[in-house]
This record gives structure tokens, C-alpha cells and sequence, in this order.
């Protein structure tokens, strides 16, 4: 196990970052095509192809998953995906051609410091996302890096430097679970001025400090803090949790109900107007049926979404704690500068 959603077998993620822009791209490939539902809480998302992953709608497998900073112009990345998935023949063949399906989300990282130049320069100054995208794809593999890199580059919380994370579990019924997490919230990671994470009581040896709660939370602890007092809101956390399980798509959606709780657990606030809380939910299938019966109390399902929540937030945290900041005047302060190496 390496603590990272490629525990899970069939997937594969890549990351691709432009250092000048403050920006990059995270893509999880699956190996072979996967069941996948969305759930979204946040008021403020930016998505692709994510309606057809209700579970009433008649798409039912996709190919990768496309995690992007760039707000809007972000949504460029999934077309740099989807070439070189074509190009690798993964998806479906409807009148002799390959078609994949990447599903994207968005977060906002465009006043984060970073030289924008396309929201300037004349009109044949692209964004760099497709060659993020394809960048990212090219580069997926079973180990892969976190922190300020990938879909987490530019990503802050309103405490400190937001980033790239990932961890992972196993259930008692030996079903695989990770998540993997590009963390830009409006509000906070940190209990506080930090240096505790909300979601200590789920963190597994001492994978984002191993501080544990403070023994008391005192008034000033619980004061809420978020972005945008008086400066921009630059927010939005997206990511995916996976199963080796097999689930049909309702149970995906149901998994990604649960699993959007873990953000809950590990930011406050949460699901703000200004938030994207987006969470894709996938099953590779490889480890077979979770077997309980259909339309009967589906104690697995329940233990799978569980731990999914548990490994998001557990995924949250270690994208701030992994994270260096930015090299501006203005940047968010990253968490190792200002607490150390962990456990003291």
C-alpha cells in the first residue's frame, strides 16, 4: 500500500503543472473502463460531462477522471485527455470510432500570483490546459507526487497553501478504498491558526504531522475563517474517491454522497456559496460484487462510503501538509514553514 488512490487496482494518475502560471492539471486514467456517478455539494462548480453521471442517464462507464486549476479556461484539459486516451484505445467504439470519456472539475486559482497571460494578451494566446491534460495523461502511473503540484498547484486554503493529496484504505471485507484531492477551499484545513488538522482523529501514522486534536478548542479555535474578507474568493476543492468493489452507478452516487462528507470532516466551512465540493466516485471493479441483496440493507455499501469519507479527509489534509508555497509576496504560507516536520 502506498497511501495513494493507485492502491486501487486499474487506475493510474499523472500530474502536469506550469510553475509560471501558478497552474496545472491532475488526471486519473483507468486502465479499463470504469462505473462512476458525481456528487456536488458546493454552491459554486465548474464541471464537464458530469450530468450524464446521474445514475438516470444512459452513460455508464468513463476512462478518466480530470481534476484542473484555471476556473473555466481549465476545462481545456479534458481535450488533451481525451487525444491521447483515443490515441491509446481506451473507450467505447460507437460507428467504427474510439470515443473516451473524461469527466472533468474545476477550481479557481486564476488571482493566485501567477502570470495568466491569457486572460490579457491578444486572442492567440492560449491557456495551457490541453497540453496540461495531455501532459498528465502521458504521465500517469502508480506513484505520483503531492503537494503543490498537478490540479493542486495553485490551490490555497484561507490559513494555508493548499495542494495535491491522496490516501488510502482497505474494509474489513478487503475492498480497497483511496481518494485523491486538489485542495482550494474557502475555508480552513486547520483548527485555528493551525497547527492541528480537523481531520486528525482519521489520520494513519502520522501521515500529516501526527499532532492529533488540541486538548481544548477554545472559542478563538472554533472562530470561523474563510476567504474573501476583503480579498477574492479563490476557491473550490475537487476530487475522487475509488473502489476495487463493483458497483452500479446508483451505488456509485450513493458512494459519493458519503464520500463528500469527508470534506466535512477535514474543512470548515464547507460547501460554502463559493465552494465547488465536487467528488467523483468510481468502481474498477477488479476485486468483484460486494454481495449483499439488492433492495436489502446494504451493509457494505454503507462501510465502502465510510471509508471513502474517512480517506478523503484523510487525502485533504495531507494535500495542505505536502504543500510549499508560492513563491510571491502575497502567497499563502505553507504548513511545514510554519509548524515544522509534524509530531512534537
Amino acid at each position: 500500500m502506498r497511501n495513494l488512490i493507485t492502491d486501487v487496482p486499474g487506475i493510474l494518475v499523472g500530474n502536469a503543472d506550469d510553475a509560471r502560471a501558478a497552474t496545472g492539471v491532475t488526471v486519473a486514467v483507468f486502465e479499463r473502463s470504469a462505473v462512476a456517478s458525481v456528487a456536488t455539494l458546493g454552491g459554486a462548480p465548474g464541471d464537464r460531462a458530469v450530468t450524464m453521471l446521474e445514475p438516470e442517464m444512459t452513460c455508464g462507464m468513463i476512462d478518466a477522471v480530470v481534476l484542473s486549476g484555471g476556473s473555466l479556461y481549465g476545462l481545456d484539459a479534458a481535450g488533451g485527455v481525451t487525444a491521447v486516451l483515443c490515441r491509446q484505445g481506451k473507450g467505447a467504439q460507437f460507428g467504427g470510432l474510439t470515443l473516451p470519456v473524461a469527466v472533468q472539475a474545476i477550481l479557481f486559482d486564476l488571482v493566485n500570483g501567477g502570470a495568466k497571460d491569457w486572460l490579457s494578451e491578444p486572442v492567440d494566446k492560449r491557456p495551457p490546459y490541453w497540453d496540461l491534460g495531455r501532459d498528465a495523461t502521458l504521465a500517469a502511473a502508480q506513484g505520483f507526487a503531492l503537494g503543490t503540484v498537478g490540479a493542486g498547484y495553485g490551490g490555497t486554503t484561507v490559513t494555508a497553501k493548499g495542494g495535491l493529496g491522496s490516501a488510502s484504505t482497505r474494509t474489513r471485507q478487503g475492498f480497497t478504498v483511496g481518494a485523491l484531492a486538489a485542495v482550494n477551499a474557502v475555508g480552513s484545513a486547520l483548527i485555528g491558526e493551525g497547527p492541528h488538522f480537523w481531520a486528525a482523529p482519521y489520520e494513519q501514522d502520522a501521515e500529516f504531522g501526527g499532532l492529533g486534536w488540541p486538548q481544548k478548542m477554545s472559542p478563538e479555535a472554533l472562530a470561523v475563517r474563510f476567504k474573501g474578507q476583503p480579498a477574492p474568493a479563490t476557491a473550490t476543492t475537487i476530487a475522487l474517491v475509488a473502489t476495487d468493489a463493483t458497483l452500479t452507478k446508483a451505488e456509485c452516487k450513493r458512494l459519493a454522497i458519503m464520500a463528500n462528507d469527508g470534506l466535512a470532516k477535514a474543512l470548515r466551512p464547507v460547501h460554502a456559496p463559493n465552494d465547488g465540493d465536487t467528488v467523483f466516485a468510481a468502481s474498477t471493479g477488479r476485486a468483484g460484487p460486494p454481495h449483499f441483496p439488492l433492495g436489502g440493507e446494504p451493509p457494505v455499501l454503507t462501510e465502502l462510503g465510510t471509508a471513502a469519507a474517512d480517506c478523503l479527509a484523510r487525502a485533504v489534509a495531507r494535500g495542505v501538509y505536502e504543500a510549499t508555497a508560492l513563491p510571491y509576496k502575497t502567497a499563502v504560507p505553507d504548513w511545514k514553514t510554519r509548524f515544522g516536520g509534524g509530531r512534537r
